[in-house]
């Protein structure tokens, strides 16, 4: 099994495993012993909650622009650098300013967006998050104003791995009896424990605001300089322009005017807060209780309150958490096959997404999402932790906060962050997919609308491809072993031709987009690395998608689908088609395919780090790392690998991360497609097998 990725969603397995129960018409499995698991339906359910004057002033046009408008220079430094000084730098500050001109814009948009999603999770969390974001800026204007080196913290790849990493980034930078407010020398409590009124100053006139602000730095920066020093990489102030202490400047007059529009928070004015508590304690007083939010900040804030308001056998898990499973374990003991006593069981579980994926939590009906993830997809994952085998309810409630106004505000809000992102050319990573997809609007007032088949829309790639192709084979062949056998006879380069129309795009349908003259061309063929490639061309030659899964889609039909003649180009678009594969597969590449691959892009960086690392340091023995790089090079890579490391590059994985996790496919043999005969084989005889044509269909408008 080493060799194999199985990957198979709910909506997947329903379609193709499951029975349906005449008397219910619930579909269900029947397990080996016979036992029979029924799938419960899924309903979402919205919560609203009232934009009292405290939600106004948040949601405020001023205060959203204020934020678009932040500069956020502390994560883009490397445009700050002072080319006259730098040429004078030592060899480990060119290091650093390298890794800082390449980290930039990506951190940039992941600052920018966290903002905004804390904007949407709670009042609390989002200013919590602008009191830190002062801080640190006004930690760098005291070190720039006196001439002291500048704490440049751990802003890197790992931070923007949003599904593990729910602290805000700068939280951990920041000395702990800052966040508590409590003096030097005294006893502190973690950040954990502290609430809104401890966190967050009262309203003050902005300039004691500024100067209590410029106190407090001082003494981080004190703090950083001394018994903090080895978090950071120290770098000279001289080596940046004037313009960054002026950015920091403007930023900080702009955070400091959200301040004093939003003044404190007040909890016994949340409206969202206060129809949580009635959800929990009035609505459903009794059940289990799964909630998630994405940010921790959030999670404690809500547990601090609902504490203080009698809420009794509560938790809260976020990364931090010593154990979270532990906690998971007390609040779903069945499930788990734990014994738990009963003042130790949970009834209410708040959590960020550190037990949105693995965790068996189906001793509860009800999950609520307190703010809606970016990546919509997310809500699948949160639901499934509780739809799964062995829930015995026939429905679970999954409920969604959401503004009384309507779901409208929340598309403005992202279509601004979207179009500004873009503006700036500010990359950001995977959990932001969802800014290419244009059906986001559509899914989100599905949503709102509480439509039932919302939650059953799962990512199309979720499915690995082989058990996709696997499936519709099955579905054609199973009852008809006569066709089975005739179509595995069938020779190479054989061809067909049918009507063909493009499904809408949404949710797990064909997402190709609409198409005003489907026909065109699928081809299958094993390219000369013996990978397998599908294409699919327009009637003009052109590629309609790249999707690997999308063609699979477009190529499944059922065996009475009637054929075609053959289109009089069809053989000229398969030629066209076959060289394309090549063209991508050897464009600027060679061997590696496309410059735009991962495997080419993983193996240059790789093969820069590897030289940069023996160039620095004389005595590095690298064997593993040489070794993956030579592999990269000679073979071609597993389909989940190249997903896995698509995903990590677009998420501007840092090269040392890149080195591991290339090294560690490989040590597991989840790397490249090696076979033992092309081991024995020269390489040279590998890069001259030609590439396959195995079969091609043709598609026709119905009109």
């Amino acid at each position: 099994m080493r060799l194999y990725l199985v990957r198979r969603t709910r909506s997947f397995v329903m379609n193709n495993y499951a029975d349906t129960d005449p008397a219910t018409k619930r579909k269900f499995l029947r397990l080996r012993d016979g036992t029979l698991v029924y799938f419960p339906a899924r309903i979402p359910a919205t919560v609203p909650f009232a934009a009292n004057e405290q939600y106004a002033r948040l949601y405020s046009q001023e205060v959203v622009d204020l934020i678009t408008e932040l500069a956020l220079p502390r994560y883009g430094l490397g445009q700050y650098v002072n080319e006259r000084q730098a040429r004078s730098a030592t060899a480990d500050e060119r290091r650093l300013l390298e890794n800082l001109s390449r980290a930039g814009n990506r951190l940039k948009g992941f600052c920018r967006t966290n903002l905004f999603k804390r904007l949407e999770s709670s009042g609390y969390a989002f200013l919590l998050s602008i009191d830190r974001h002062l801080l640190r800026n006004f930690v760098f204007l005291y070190a720039l104003a006196n001439g002291l080196d500048l704490p440049i913290g751990t802003l890197d790849a790992a931070a923007l791995d949003t599904a593990t990493e729910d602290e805000d980034s700068d939280t951990v930078l920041i000395p702990e009896e800052e966040l508590t407010g409590a003096e030097e020398g005294e006893e502190t409590e973690p950040p954990a424990e502290t609430t809104v009124a401890d966190s967050l100053q009262p309203a003050i006139p902005n300039r004691q605001l500024r100067t209590a602000y410029q106190q407090r730095a001082a003494r981080v920066y004190t703090t950083f300089a001394t018994t903090m020093r080895r978090r950071f990489k120290w770098v000279r102030p001289t080596l940046f322009t004037a313009r960054l202490r002026q950015q920091l400047e403007d930023d900080c007059k702009r955070l400091l005017q959200v301040l004093d529009l939003c003044s404190t928070w007040q909890p016994t004015a949340d409206t969202k807060l206060n129809a949580l508590f009635d959800l929990v304690q009035t609505q459903h007083p009794t059940e289990k209780v799964l909630l998630f939010s994405q940010f921790a900040d959030t999670v404690r804030y809500l547990h601090a309150e609902l504490s203080g308001r009698g809420v009794t056998q509560l938790a809260a898990a976020t990364g931090h958490s010593d154990d979270p499973t532990a906690l998971a374990w007390r609040f779903s003991p069945i499930s788990n096959q734990i014994t738990v006593s009963a003042d130790q069981e949970l009834r209410v579980l708040l959590s960020t997404d550190v037990l949105s994926e693995g965790q068996n939590l189906q001793d509860s009906a009800i999950v609520i999402n307190y703010d809606l993830p970016w990546a919509i997809i997310r809500l699948s994952q949160r639901a499934g932790r509780i739809d799964r085998i062995g829930q015995r309810a026939e429905r679970i409630l999954c409920y969604s906060f959401l503004p009384a106004d309507g779901v409208e505000q929340i598309i403005r809000l992202r279509a601004r962050v979207r179009q500004r992102l873009a503006e700036n050319g500010e990359v950001i990573g995977s959990d932001e997919q969802f800014f290419e997809d244009q059906t986001l609007s559509q899914q989100l007032r599905d949503l709102y609308t509480e439509q039932s088949d919302i939650l059953d829309q799962e990512a199309d790639t979720e499915v690995d491809l082989a058990s996709f192709a696997h499936q519709i084979w099955l579905n054609a062949t199973r009852d008809n072993p006569a066709q089975a056998q005739k179509i595995s006879n069938l020779p190479d380069v054989v061809y067909s031709s049918r009507n063909f129309e493009c499904a809408p795009a949404r949710g797990g349908a064909l997402s190709v987009g609409s198409l005003e003259h489907p026909q065109g061309v699928l081809v299958y063929m094993k390219t000369m690395e013996g990978a397998d490639s599908l294409a699919w061309l327009d009637a003009t030659g052109r590629p309609v998608t790249q999707s690997q899964y999308a063609i699979l889609r477009a190529a499944e039909c059922s065996p009475p689908t009637p054929t075609r003649p053959r289109h009089r180009d069809h053989h000229d678009l398969v030629g066209q088609a076959i060289a394309l594969m090549q063209l991508e597969e050897q464009n600027g590449g060679g061997q590696l395919g496309s410059r735009t691959g991962a495997r080419y892009r993983a193996y240059e960086r790789l093969k820069r780090y590897f030289d940069e690392l023996r160039r620095y340091t004389p005595l590095f023995a690298g064997e593993d790392l040489q070794r993956t790089i030579d592999d990269l090079y000679r073979y071609p890579l597993r389909a989940t690998a190249r997903d896995l490391l698509n995903r990590q590059l677009r998420a501007g994985i840092s090269d040392e991360d890149l080195a591991r996790l290339v090294t560690a496919l490989r040590s597991e043999d989840r790397l490249s497609l090696i076979h033992e005969e092309e081991q024995r084989q020269d390489f040279g005889e590998l890069s001259r097998v030609e590439p396959r044509i195995l079969c091609s269909l043709g598609l026709f408008s119905p009109s």
